[in-house]
């Protein structure tokens, strides 16, 4: 896919799971990939060029998109993958308002900032592509998860804002909604929920891959594919678009 030879590529959690599956394949593909995390572990083990940032802040927004400017040139792509799962949420009267504002700063807070920031370049360039991670629980809320729920419905909210705002100048802004995938987020809520319930994580798995037709869960591999070709130039004819990649399943 030549789409994204040669562009800078931001992608936020790219430390592990999507994000890094996601900075993996458009780095394959010819992106000048900046990746971003809190984990510099794990971002060295990646082998690019990479930064360290706290994206619930809008001082570690501006680090991370300066970083990818000063190093690498205007950013063409954001992937805004980052995130804080639900393993913490309860019930909505016994929610801890604290989890609440951490989740919001994180998940919702954060990708505006970095919408705001990059979109400066895009809009001089006439031309930028931006793929909000979501999840199925942006459209179908879960249980015991208003913190998480809330925010993934706001980043479609977000989305669609940059779609119309930026719209007219050759940008496009687009969201992933996967359903369940193996990564070190849902292994959390897997082992939260597994102690609620007094049943095994691999019991709580297996429950979790009977939701979809195929009988399994989506791989990171799988939904890294789909926001590639909505960060290439061949996506051209999407905006404002909520992609569900659950394997036929709804959540």
């Amino acid at each position: 896919m030549a789409g994204v030879d040669g562009r800078v590529a931001l992608i936020t959690g790219a430390g592990r799971g999507i994000g890094r599956a996601t900075a993996e394949l458009l780095a394959s593909r010819g992106a000048r990939v900046m990746a971003v995390a809190r984990s510099e572990n794990e971002l060295q083990a990646l082998g690019l060029d990479y930064v360290v940032a706290d994206l619930g802040t809008p001082e570690g927004c501006a680090h991370a998109v300066e970083q990818a400017q000063d190093r690498l040139g205007p950013v063409a792509v954001l992937v805004c993958n980052h995130g804080i799962g639900s393993a913490r949420d309860r019930v909505v009267w016994e929610q801890d308002p604290e989890l609440w504002r951490e989740t919001m700063r994180i998940n919702l807070d954060g990708p505006f900032f970095l919408s705001r920031l990059v979109c400066k370049d895009m809009i001089e360039q006439r031309y930028g592509r931006l793929v909000f991670t979501s999840s199925t629980a942006g459209q179908v809320a879960e249980y015991a998860g208003s913190a998480y729920n809330s925010s993934k419905h706001g980043l479609l909210g977000l989305m669609r804002s940059v779609a119309q705002d930026a719209g007219p100048y050759g940008v496009t802004s687009n969201a992933v909604l996967p359903g369940w995938v193996r990564t070190t987020m849902a292994e959390k809520s897997a082992q939260a929920e597994a102690d609620q319930r007094g049943i095994t994580q691999e019991e709580v798995w297996a429950e979790r891959a009977s939701l979809y037709p195929a009988g399994r869960v989506v791989t990171p591999e799988e939904v890294a594919e789909v926001i590639a070709f909505l960060a290439s130039e061949e996506s051209s004819g999407l905006n404002g678009e909520a992609i569900t990649v659950a394997l036929g399943g709804i959540e």
